[in-house]
């Protein structure tokens, strides 16, 4: 993934903890420091692991702010990254300085990969390590924490300036983290943005359309799996590369023979899903089959199914399904015959 540009600035707070201040870097990075391209690469893989809220600048009110108009001014030439840089990490310090209480550097970076641009940042602290000097001596040695990301927020340029017509609505993100609401918050506010979905309710919604849509088309167990790994593959991907799933572009992974065959059933279901989903981490992983063989009896379901058409009692032992399966229905009616 290039680099294009890249600066790193540090927030302190001060003495009293009431604010934080500004150490700005005497420059730009070196955009052919591999050093640094791998730094920015490993923070944005992390990032992408994280849970994250979604959405788009504000056009106009109280949520717009300021970076949207620097942004458009640095794609236009007329801001350098530098300066850039330096007016976010200010606004970045006025706007958390009563919520973010330690002290870390700010790295800001302008990536490319493929046909994507995008604007990141994030907040890294650093921690005392050992190592092995020249003369192969323990020596003290800092380091970079690359898995915590105390804040970070992404831009996606490129479907930014694509406008509504034609670009994501999704095409800002920040992290979101339950237990550091007020500097999620905080973070919103800088960067200007509405939210516009809820990933892990959508992340579900999708999930319950497929196992209703699987289920409609009567697929034998090889088939089934076969689609839930396409989906979950599908959303793994597009989690590792930071970018919402489409409907349409899933629609033609999950059939390849009829491409338009899972969307049309999300659309004429009206299950209220968003065209692009921010996939949740945390909901996939809880999307799997219970499967199990055993004196001629082969079960498998997805599981949140249970609770649900499936119940499961564990004091006598046995399923109940309450949906039993079309194909299921007709080999058992033909058995009366």
């Amino acid at each position: 993934m290039p680099l294009l540009q890249s600066i790193v600035h540090r927030l302190d707070p001060t003495l009293d903890g009431e604010r934080l201040t500004v150490t700005a870097a005497p420059g730009p990075a070196d955009s052919n420091d591999d050093t640094m391209a791998a730094l920015v690469s490993k923070l944005a893989d992390t990032y992408n692991t994280k849970a994250k809220g979604w959405g788009r600048f504000a056009s106009e009110g109280e949520q717009a702010g300021p970076l949207v108009a620097w942004l458009d001014a640095y794609s236009k030439g007329e801001l350098e990254f530098e300066a850039l840089s330096t007016q976010l990490t200010e606004r970045l310090a006025r706007e958390l300085q009563e919520t973010l209480s330690v002290g870390g550097y700010l790295v800001i970076a302008h990536q490319r990969q493929g046909d994507t641009e995008t604007f990141f940042f994030a907040l890294l602290h650093q921690r005392e390590g050992i190592g092995i000097g020249e003369a192969h001596q323990a020596v003290p040695a800092a380091q970079l924490n690359t898995q915590q990301l105390t804040l970070a927020a992404r831009v996606n340029l490129t479907q930014w300036q694509q406008g509504s017509g034609a670009g994501s609505q999704q095409y800002v993100s920040f992290l979101k983290d339950r237990g550091a609401k007020k500097l999620a918050d905080g973070v919103a506010a800088v960067l200007g943005m509405e939210e516009g979905i809820d990933a892990p309710a959508e992340t579900r919604t999708l999930l319950k359309a497929f196992s209703d849509y699987v289920e409609s088309e009567d697929l034998d167990e090889e088939a089934s799996r076969e689609k839930t790994d396409t989906l979950v593959d599908y959303a793994h991907e597009q989690m590792r590369r930071g970018e919402p799933m489409t409907l349409e572009e899933l629609s033609g992974l999950v059939d390849e023979q009829a491409p338009k065959a899972f969307y049309e059933h999300i659309r004429n279901a009206d299950y209220g899903l968003s065209p692009e989903i921010p996939p949740d981490k945390k909901t996939l992983s809880q999307f799997r089959r219970f499967t199990g063989r055993a004196g001629g009896v082969s079960i498998s379901f997805d599981s949140h199914l249970l609770g649900s058409s499936i119940e499961y009692d564990e004091g006598q032992d046995r399923l109940i399904i309450k949906q039993v399966p079309k194909q299921l229905k007709e080999q058992l009616a033909k058995r009366k015959e």
